[in-house]
């Protein structure tokens, strides 16, 4: 059982994530960018460290921030909510190289679900069901119409590696 958390996200979710902690007697450190300084959630932590301006870009993206404020903040473990660096394999990595445990999956099971064909093949290789789709790339305009006519309509095209559904 993890003694110290580091929360390393805002809001609703860290507040959840602190509330849980505090249910099952585990200390939290919260971090927060200066457009949440003040914020309900930052009450409940034990401790709580400022990670950088508002922008997440500059604050919650921020991975060396991130690391930082879990050493300082003595912890074993780091809870990234979810969005933000909840499905970064480099985060992951990086923090158990810190000797920080990552709640979450390891970051080789990240990076090999992160792209979509490589997902699909995994999933097709363990027998998990799938949506009828191309078995890989689709090079042109021509070879989507041909799966498309193949599978039928309607169809999605989706890109095969980020964009949170953005691409879609």
């Amino acid at each position: 059982m993890f003694q110290r958390i580091l929360i390393a996200n805002r809001g609703e979710i860290a507040l959840r994530v602190i509330r849980a902690c505090r249910e099952m007697g585990i200390g939290t450190v919260a971090v927060f960018s200066e457009a949440d300084r003040g914020a309900a959630y930052l009450d409940l932590a034990d401790e709580k460290f400022c990670i950088g301006p508002a922008s997440a870009t500059d604050s919650y993206l921020k991975i060396e921030r991130i690391i930082s404020a879990a050493e300082v903040g003595n912890v074993d473990a780091i809870h990234p909510g979810y969005g933000f660096l909840s499905e970064n394999h480099d985060f992951a990595e990086m923090c158990r190289a810190s000797k920080i445990e990552f709640i979450g999956p390891p970051h080789q099971a990240m990076a090999a679900l992160g792209d979509k064909v490589a997902a699909r093949k995994i999933a097709r290789e363990a027998k998990v069901p799938t949506v009828p789709g191309s078995t890989g790339l689709v090079a042109d305009e021509n070879e989507a119409a041909k799966v498309a006519a193949e599978i039928g309509y309607p169809v999605l095209i989706k890109a095969t590696a980020g964009g949170c559904g953005k691409g879609i």
